[in-house]
């Protein structure tokens, strides 16, 4: 292998370990919450949401996999589901391209080809996540039709990243990225960051099916927000967030303990279960 092949693959692994290093919820975790988003939406927000995926160039896509994966679901549930995740898949997707990277292409119904990473979080360091939300929703309510079709999944998504808390700050440590911690419940590769054990907590990433079934009715049992709260309360969300960083996202020691383990574990059900309530009667509002 020549010098130039090494150093071409070397980039392309650092890459793909950066792709993963600020994603919110794992798979799990982002269909759980579309999942919990569906059971809130009336039947002619489902209708509508399903017309704009159907129209999204990335449609075939997600409709392949919901038939490979969860072939007994309703094709529209089940394409909603898969949506949640594109916004973090596209960032190992060669078609699209990174801040630091050559633009690419625009293909037909693609309003740009950015992967974005910015929109995923906001924390000391940058990124825009409540700025994004905000012209993401505006361009579902009021957008033309190609703009809602690319903002709906977007919104899914980032819904379900603003609850995660290290997407929205940390300890001067890249939300999390820069901390390594030891799982125990882990075998293999026990020593991960923080970031990504908040990440795993959902589940195993390819959770669909029944499995994703036994998740959502222990995550049905817990108390969502109150009907009473705000639509769409960005600001609101940003901060409950923020609110479990200063005290409870960070483990006392590098070691993940029993106790430890419980309790970031019910912090993650109820985040992802304020998340779904919150993004479905959104979803009602802007459709």
């Amino acid at each position: 292998m020549g010098f130039n092949t090494r150093r071409r693959l070397l980039l392309s692994i650092c890459l793909l370990c950066l792709s993963f290093a600020s994603h919110a919820w794992n798979g799990a975790g982002h269909r759980q919450i579309a999942a919990l988003a569906w059971e809130e939406m009336s039947a002619s927000s489902r209708q509508k949401a399903a017309d704009l995926l159907r129209q999204h160039p990335d449609y075939p896509r997600w409709l392949k996999r919901q038939q490979k994966n969860a072939p007994t679901a309703h094709s529209d549930y089940g394409v909603f589901l898969e949506a949640s995740t594109w916004a973090d898949e596209m960032r190992g997707d060669a078609r699209f391209y990174g801040t630091k990277d050559a633009p690419t292409p625009r293909l037909p119904g693609f309003p740009d080809m950015r992967r974005h990473g910015d929109w995923h979080y906001r924390d000391a360091g940058g990124g825009n996540i409540d700025g994004a939300l905000k012209k993401l929703a505006s361009d579902l309510a009021q957008g033309n039709r190609a703009a809602k079709i690319y903002a709906l999944p977007w919104l899914i998504h980032l819904v379900g990243d603003l609850h995660q808390p290290l997407h929205c700050g940390g300890k001067n440590d890249r939300g999390g990225n820069g901390t390594s911690v030891i799982n125990p419940a882990r075998s293999k590769h026990p020593e991960m960051s923080l970031h990504k054990y908040w990440d795993d907590l959902p589940g195993p990433h390819w959770q669909r099916g029944k499995y994703l079934e036994a998740a959502l009715t222990k995550l049905r049992r817990l108390p969502p927000p109150a009907h009473t709260e705000p639509v769409g309360d960005i600001n609101r969300w940003y901060a409950e967030s923020r609110e479990l960083l200063a005290k409870q996202v960070y483990p006392p020691r590098k070691k993940i303990s029993p106790a430890f383990q419980s309790h970031a574990e019910k912090i993650a059900d109820l985040r992802i279960r304020a998340a779904g309530r919150r993004l479905g009667r959104w979803l009602d509002k802007l459709l």
